[in-house]
């Protein structure tokens, strides 16, 4: 199969100033790679992309009914939150449900990714903690599976406790490796993060997306808990909420660190995984959406409703827009 190409190009009035690399891998469950640009076997750190694996043995052990999550708690378990409110009281219930304390969280303070909700922090006077982080849904969760499984809460974002090697052997089964093959390191938050080819990471949301489509109960409740509740796996103005909710429950999409970005279409059976290779986030999203217009995913009209994210402007300290971002994309 010939592979495309995509570059994102970032222009100061009408000249290009800046370019960005962006390898694309999509996969259909039983067919294997369909299309790419780039480098479709890319080999990166998936960083916070693949979280509906990391809660996949939590659900799949029963771990929902066990402590009562909401499906907003679950789809917070997914997430790279804001910390908006809605998003910090949700973690103090899961916490509580499991019967563990806010210090038990083994991700490090920092403030609310939400503009508004860090002011208002600031506002107030208080400084943010473990809960404030933006995985911190996702912690709470891992520990709940700690709980439910009888082992020791302490350490348990260590790549050796037991959580986290029940984590890796499930993205290992998913994604089609071995897991002795996985390069791991120290993701933001503490956790365990895995390095994979694009086309791993792609063929790991195709199965997954295929499994959500015939109803297999815990990928389709996970499929099912982030698209009800979309803002629980971002928040406010962000690109995952939008888009999941733009498309109208066709798909899952999650954001990772350094330009990385995993989507799974259900109907289509279909993964896509995206990594801009020098990093940058301002480059990802429009890449993304263009990928997913041109593979008709979304929309004329979602992608329109989309343009903030698909077409941002380049703004100088006075509000004035003086460049903007273009995508240029064959698959």
């Amino acid at each position: 199969m010939k592979t495309g190409s995509c570059v994102v190009e970032v222009l100061r009035g009408d000249t290009v100033e800046s370019t960005h690399r962006v390898h694309i891998a999509v996969v259909e469950a039983g067919k294997g790679l369909v299309s790419s640009a780039g480098n479709p076997a890319h080999h990166s750190f998936v960083r916070s992309a693949i979280k509906m694996f990391q809660v996949l043995p939590f659900v799949e052990a029963g771990g929902v009914e066990r402590f009562a999550f909401t499906t907003e708690e679950l789809a917070l378990c997914t997430a790279s939150h804001g910390a908006e409110p809605f998003h910090v009281d949700a973690v103090r219930s899961m916490l509580a449900k499991a019967k563990v304390t806010e210090e038990a969280l083994a991700c490090g303070p920092h403030p609310p990714m939400h503009a508004p909700s860090a002011e208002a922090l600031r506002a107030e006077g208080r400084a943010p903690t473990r809960i404030h982080n933006n995985c911190s849904g996702k912690h709470a969760g891992m520990l709940a599976f700690t709980v439910q499984q009888g082992w020791v809460t302490s350490g348990y974002h260590r790549a050796a406790h037991p959580a986290q090697q029940r984590i890796l052997s499930t993205v290992a089964r998913w994604m089609g490796v071995e897991a002795n093959d996985i390069d791991q390191a120290i993701d933001g938050c503490g956790l365990p993060t895995f390095a994979l080819p694009l086309d791993a990471v792609a063929e790991g949301c195709a199965r997954f997306a295929a499994a959500a489509a015939d109803r297999t109960p815990a990928p389709a409740r996970i499929f099912a808990a982030m698209t009800a509740h979309p803002e629980y796996v971002a928040g406010t103005g962000r690109l995952d909420t939008d888009l999941m909710r733009t498309a109208q429950g066709r798909l899952f999409a999650k954001v990772g660190a350094e330009g990385f970005y995993a989507v799974g279409i259900p109907s289509r059976r279909m993964g896509l995984a995206l990594k801009v290779e020098d990093g940058s986030g301002r480059a990802s999203e429009p890449a993304l959406l263009a990928a997913l217009r041109l593979l008709d995913v979304i929309t004329f009209q979602q992608f329109d409703a989309l343009a903030r994210y698909a077409h941002p402007a380049i703004l100088n300290t006075r509000g004035e827009t003086v460049g903007s971002i273009r995508v240029r994309l064959i698959l």
